[in-house]
Parts: C-alpha cells; structure tokens; sequence
C-alpha cells in the first residue's frame, strides 16, 4: 500500500501546522488554498517540502485524498466541502489530526465569550507553575505544529465553534464551556440549537476520569444538560453557592474552590481581572488549575498578577478628560453587554461592522441605562441606525474610523467613556478584530 494521501484545505495557522505534521508522520500532503498564502507560512511549507497552491483549488488532487483536513474558517457548505463529502471522503479539523499523535493532557476551552482571557489565564497558572504546558487553538501557535516539533505534558487550547464542528475522536480530560449566546448564526442556518450542538461537542468521548467544568447559570447550558449524557465528573460554578457548586464566592468574599483531592481560597479583592465576567473566567481556570494538582501558592500567585488581553476592555488613553476603552474583540452582542456591564454612565458606544445575524435587544437596556451616544462605524450601518433611533439622545452614522473619532470626540466631553466594543465581525473595513484595535489604538494616541 503507498503513501496514504491527506489534502489540507487552507493555508493559515492550523492548515500549515496540521499539514506540517503530517509530513512528519509520512502522509503525502497537499495544501490547497482558495486565498492567498502568507509569505511566512509559504516559507515553512517550503521549509517542510509540503506541496502547496493558492488562489484556487484543483479539485482532482482534493478528490483523490484519503482525508482532508478543513481549516476552521472555512463553511461546511465551501462547494469543495460538499464535493469532499459527496465522495465520502472523511473531514477533519486540524486539532483532531494532532489529537492522534500526542497524549499529552488536554484542557479544552470554548464559550460564546470569554475563552481567550479564560485559556490565557489558564495557560498563565501553569507555566507559572513550572508545567510543561503549550498554548494552542485559537490563540498561540497550532497545536499540530507543536505536536510535530515540540513535546509538552499540557496543551491548554481555545477551541471555537467551528473547530468543534470537525473532531470526532478527540477528547478532553478537562473541558471547560464557559457560556452559550447567539453568535455565528449566519453559520448555523441561523438556528441556535445547531450552534449549541456544535459548542457541547468538547465533551464528546469524556471519561469518568475526565472533568467538565461550566457555567451553572447559563440557561442554555442548563437546558442542554437536561437533554443530554455524560460520564465525566461535574465542576460547575457559579456567582453563589447553590446546590453542587464547585467553584463560587462565600460570605467573606472569598474566592472558594473545591475538588476531590484541593480546598483552595483566596480573597476575590486579590484577583487580578476585575469584572463578574471575569470573575467567572478566573474560576474555570482556578478549577482547571486544581484538578491538574498545581500548588495552592502558585495558583493563588498567578490569579493576582495576570494581566489581561490585548483588544478586551483594554484602557487606550485619556484625551481631553475621556477615557478611551479597546473592546474590538467584543464581535457578538453578548460581548458587548459585558463590556457595559462594566462601564460608568456617559458612554459613548462605537458599533458596527460585519453583522452576523445580531439580535441588538439583549444590549437595549443597557444602553438605555449608561449611553449618551451612538457612533455606528461600518460600510452598511442602517440595521443599527434603525434599532437604536430613538433610544439614545445621539446617533451618528459613519464609514471610517477617522470620521467615527471625530463624532465621538464631538459628543464626548469631560469626564465621559468613549468604548469600542463594536457587537459586529471587523471584515467590512479592517482584516481582524485585532487590525481594528491596533487602529483604534493609534488614532486615539495620535488625537493627543
């Protein structure tokens, strides 16, 4: 029998590491893809004498593969995707491909919002702790890429909806969901129960061994877990103390963890993220922590001097007496009821961009209770302007970011929180969440 043959569909991140590894592991790889290849990750496909294309995909080469890995960007209604199922040729994420060729420990993480900080904050506590312990998934570099060249005890990854979406063998020994709120719905056939289906996938294959640590207020977690069966042990926490709750906040004010073999308390004043979405974030990481054995001390340590991510509440400047807060990260709506959960009155809110089938209501109160003015930033902005007309004392309609941060320093004065935290994907004008921030971030700087 030759040479088995794999196809990666994508030429980012988790294609290149995942078509990296498999040259390791003596596949016949190609790489395909639809865009344009980034010069770097050209040279490592060079580099590894992985055979690549872009700018199309020849659809003979694909078709004749033993199995395609998908990267997570792409739909699973990609005409190539339909035509790789037709043949039933098995579709794969990258993280179930690496999953085969490591048995390192897994701390899995996703949830509508918050899994970034949450796998950070995780992966933070236990390299502090001297773990040998790599970051992967959506943040960090792709797990393939350290499972081909790097050895690690502990992979902490971010895993999105859409990486779920391809792992089948896969499994976490702790999996860690921290909330589910409509987002990516434009994905999902805008049905929300297939978003749902698509985030209760980390659990797939748990043991009893393994542990599930979630949020025990979230009515849809709730209500799925009603419908559904596992034999993992639960960890769910919570703001208060309720029936079963592992990880919540006592009468003292404590932060209070319990598994079978770790009681763990610290004061909540000493952590470092502020915030009660962040409160729960700390928790999910500090149960993550004590399951894996990490000493009180270092988990303690590592819970009071973490300091943040880039693009999620982040404070700017001050200009002219306005705080400027970074919440470009914030792309679904939820997100951005948490950042005004946080915010003083006299906001004044930048939204907009690429609309994924946003339902704005969740936010209305909110905005009613702690926003001056609107600042709508994006190509197409009527869906906004018509939710919130009427609803704030101002409302401005722009297409750029120079012309957004005139408006917000027009209706800003003295004292007042201008926050971008724009409910809405970045693509209509800038190339990533991120892109958006580094902007916003130079512009106010430059306003100084």
């Amino acid at each position: 029998m030759g040479q088995k043959r794999l196809v990666v569909l994508g030429g980012g991140e988790s294609g290149v590491g995942a078509a990296i590894l498999g040259k390791v592991k003596g596949w016949n790889v190609f790489l395909s893809d639809m865009g344009q290849i980034a010069p770097r990750y050209k040279t490592m496909l060079d580099e590894a004498e992985v055979e690549w294309e872009e700018g199309g995909h020849t659809e003979s080469r694909i078709l004749a593969a033993d199995e395609v890995i998908k990267s997570p960007g792409i739909p699973p209604f990609a005409p190539i995707i339909r035509r790789v199922a037709s043949k039933n040729i098995p579709v794969i994420s990258e993280i179930e491909f690496a999953g085969r060729y490591t048995d390192a420990k897994m701390v899995c993480i996703t949830g509508s919002n918050g899994k970034t900080t949450t796998t950070l904050l995780t992966y933070h506590i236990l390299r502090k702790a001297g773990l040998n312990v790599g970051l992967a998934g959506n943040v960090g570099k792709s797990l393939a890429l350290q499972v081909a060249h790097e050895k690690h005890d502990v992979y902490v990854i971010e895993l999105s909806s859409f990486q779920l979406e391809n792992m089948y063998e896969f499994k976490a020994n702790i999996a860690v969901l921290l909330n589910i709120t409509p987002d990516h719905l434009d994905r999902y056939d805008y049905k929300m129960q297939n978003y749902v289906n698509a985030k209760f996938r980390i659990i797939r294959n748990l043991t009893p061994q393994d542990a599930f640590i979630f949020w025990q207020d979230d009515p849809v977690v709730k209500a799925q877990l009603q419908q559904i069966e596992t034999e993992a042990m639960l960890f769910p926490f919570a703001e208060m103390e309720e029936e079963g709750t592992k990880a919540y906040i006592d009468a003292e004010h404590e932060l209070v963890i319990n598994t079978p073999d770790t009681s763990f308390r610290m004061p909540r004043a000493d952590l470092s993220l502020n915030g009660l979405h962040n409160l729960y974030n700390s928790m999910a990481a500090g149960l993550s922590a004590c399951l894996l054995d990490v000493k009180k001390d270092d988990i303690r340590r590592a819970l009071s001097d973490f300091e943040g991510v880039e693009h999620r509440l982040e404070y700017v400047d001050t200009v002219d007496g306005v705080r400027y807060i970074n919440d470009s990260k914030a792309t679904n709506v939820n997100s951005c009821w948490y950042a005004l959960e946080s915010m003083p009155h006299n906001t004044v809110l930048i939204l907009g961009g690429k609309d994924k089938g946003n339902d704005y209501t969740e936010i209305e109160p909110l905005v009613r209770e702690k926003v001056k003015a609107i600042v709508c930033m994006g190509k197409d902005n009527s869906k906004l302007m018509e939710f919130f007309a009427g609803k704030v004392s101002a409302l401005r309609d722009t297409h750029s970011l120079d012309e957004a941060l005139n408006a917000c320093r027009e209706l800003s004065q003295e004292g007042d929180t201008v926050l971008l935290s724009p409910c809405c994907a970045s693509f209509d004008l800038f190339r990533s969440y991120e892109d958006r921030g580094e902007q916003f971030k130079r512009a106010v700087k430059k306003m100084k």
